[in-house]
């Protein structure tokens, strides 16, 4: 163990020790060999002395620098790492020194930040952590101690990655498998997930949430009860805050993964949001993707109650207060009779000389996601004018039988994707590009768009704002419109097959707009664009329909329920569930990973909530 005054590698004088723990020591030293003698942090890493684990560890700890020293050179914000070295079997990194105390100085126990105060801080910790989880890369000890204030100019620097400290924790057993003894992280700031060590880019970000809550509240992470049904922090009562700002931290500490924003570029979209003079700035990264990205002033607040919110399509539904989307607050509403109640509508009749054919090329890919065929098929369709020189066009979706849900076998399926059955779905006319933002626009007279551009989709618009469209729209033209019923959209989406996307057994960035870096099956990583397209720009499916995979996740009527057990088979949507408030999408987003942007996968999301990955296209009841 290095004494003030050693010098190691003739460099580094050491001059006090400033930490110590089961991972190793920290030191403050000098780096003798340049002027001035500027200061320093040694990090001495002293992993398992297992001869079998140590050319293991060192190609590890070799990779994690090389990691520290691209992530230093990106921000300011990171703790430059200078240099990196072994000496007698023990590990030590060189970094930056950062002059400026933590911000264990700021959240102090029994003290209570304001709700200004502590959305301030979130933004700024959220914008540095945005910048690793671009790169995927996760950090895993986020915490006040971690997070130092800068005296030079006040910023807030991320310091003392942990995935470094696993060097310290691994094993190898008697059949050459490696496992680390320790999960890396601080006690009522990690997730069950990375206890389990399994961390997740979304563990950092309930790390910075329950930092929030701390500050808001003044109570240590492990001094706040959670509920005993579900593991969910229960804080609420504990602060004086608005339902917006308790919406976004609610849904950044979800017991389970999924249910949180998948990375801190989404989290930073949704505490920007809350700030309106910051409306129009667009994030960089995942979340981001929502990731993830802001919003226009969110609808009235009701006075809350235990409400269902919504899952990245998981296991369970979360119990929180409202809804933290990149958009929000909560809005309890009186559910409209047209869709809530399911009023019988009458199809009005399109005469089939007003219809109109139009040509395109489909594409079947390989589970590598190489095209092996092209089709040329056609499809008709009519055209309805919103006026202005927009117009709408709706496809003709001809009626039929198919297998909703998906098989056992499916990769990364959900169980609320069960029981497979044999749905019959009467023909309809379905938008054949999700609602552009320049259509709704024409019809509402408003653009909530972040990703502005008339030919993309609109979004940050909730289910309730969708049904108002198609109430408006239906009111415009004299036909009824409305959103698809699950059934439906499966049905058109799949346009005849079988296999997890229309395009196949795996979808590719050049086909469709998802989180590339995050591919699905045996695809390669592609390109992640980090924000919404034209409509119309990638291949259709067979039945002409652009972007039933990607782009944006898209409302449909049903209420959810855990399984398709006692759902209609007749096409309809399924009106009756647990909770009114919870209302399904489908289809994936520029945000999601591959898996999402199945045929068959489901979103549940409360119908009030607003998000810059959530739109919508219509359906009108029509025959030909």
């Amino acid at each position: 163990m290095p004494q003030p005054g050693d010098i190691l590698r003739n460099h580094y004088k050491i001059i006090k020790i400033l930490g110590s723990g089961g991972f190793g020591d920290t030191y403050l030293a000098q780096d003798i060999d340049l002027p001035g003698q500027p200061k320093c942090v040694v990090k001495h890493l002293k992993p398992n002395s297992d001869p079998a684990v140590l050319q293991i560890v060192r190609r590890l700890f070799d990779s994690e620098a090389q990691v520290l020293y691209k992530l230093g050179n990106d921000s300011d914000q990171i703790p430059r790492l200078f240099a990196h070295f072994e000496e007698n079997g023990e590990f030590y990194l060189v970094q930056e020194f950062v002059d400026g105390v933590d911000l264990s100085h700021e959240i102090i126990p029994g003290e209570k930040l304001t709700e200004i105060a502590v959305t301030k801080l979130l933004q700024e910790i959220l914008e540095i952590l945005a910048v690793v989880h671009k790169k995927n890369i996760i950090h895993r000890d986020i915490k006040p101690q971690n997070l130092m204030r800068r005296r030079q100019d006040g910023k807030i620097v991320l310091i003392d990655f942990g995935a470094v400290k696993e060097v310290n924790t691994m094993t190898v057993n008697t059949q050459g498998q490696t496992s680390f003894s320790v999960a890396i992280g601080s006690l009522g700031y990690m997730p069950s997930e990375q206890a389990a060590g399994q961390p997740k880019l979304s563990s950092d970000v309930y790390a910075v949430g329950m930092l929030g809550i701390q500050a808001l509240t003044g109570l240590q992470p492990n001094e706040l009860p959670k509920d005993p049904t579900d593991g969910e922090v229960i804080w609420r009562n504990l602060a004086n805050v608005t339902e917006k700002l308790a919406d976004v931290l609610n849904k950044m500490v979800s017991d389970y993964f999924r249910d949180r924003y998948l990375s801190a570029v989404e989290a930073l979209a949704a505490i920007t949001s809350l700030q309106p003079q910051q409306r129009q700035v667009t994030p960089t990264v995942p979340i981001p993707q929502p990731q993830q990205r802001q919003v226009p002033p969110p609808p009235p607040s009701a006075t809350p109650t235990k409400i269902i919110t919504p899952s990245w399509s998981r296991r369970k539904i979360i119990k929180t207060v409202g809804f933290a989307g990149a958009g929000l607050g909560l809005a309890i509403v009186v559910p409209r009779l047209s869709q809530s109640n399911s009023v019988p509508i009458t199809p009005f009749r399109i005469p089939s000389s007003s219809l109109q054919t139009f040509q395109f090329e489909t594409v079947t890919v390989d589970a590598k996601g190489k095209i092996t065929n092209r089709r040329n098929e056609e499809a008709r369709y009519f055209t309805e004018d919103l006026g202005n020189g927009v117009s709408l066009e709706m496809v003709q979706i001809p009626g039929g039988t198919f297998t909703m849900g998906s098989p056992e076998t499916e990769k990364d399926r959900e169980s609320d994707e069960s029981l497979q059955r044999q749905v019959t779905v009467p023909g309809f006319f379905m938008g054949k590009y999700e609602i552009t933002q320049a259509q709704y626009q024409a019809i509402m007279g408003t653009n909530p768009a972040n990703f502005k551009g008339e030919k993309r989709p609109v979004e940050q618009v909730s289910w309730d704002d969708a049904v108002e469209f198609c109430e408006k729209l239906s009111q415009k033209t004299g036909k009824t419109y409305r959103l698809p019923s699950e059934a439906e959209w499966e049905y058109a989406c799949r346009a005849g097959t079988t296999t997890p996307f229309y395009f196949g057994e795996t979808i590719t960035p050049d086909l469709v707009n998802y989180g590339g870096n995050n591919p699905y099956g045996s695809a390669p990583k592609g390109e992640y664009r980090q924000q919404t397209t034209n409509v119309g720009i990638f291949p259709p499916n067979s039945f002409g329909l652009y972007d039933m995979c990607g782009n944006i996740w898209e409302w449909c009527q049903d209420v959810h329920n855990n399984s398709y057990q006692g759902a209609p088979t007749d096409g309809s949507a399924w009106l009756i569930g647990s909770d009114n408030n919870i209302r399904l999408l489908r289809g994936g987003s520029w945000f999601s990973d591959a898996w999402a942007c199945r045929s068959d996968a489901r979103l549940r999301y409360a119908r009030a909530n607003r998000n810059i990955s959530f739109g919508f296209r219509v359906v009108a009841v029509a025959v030909a």
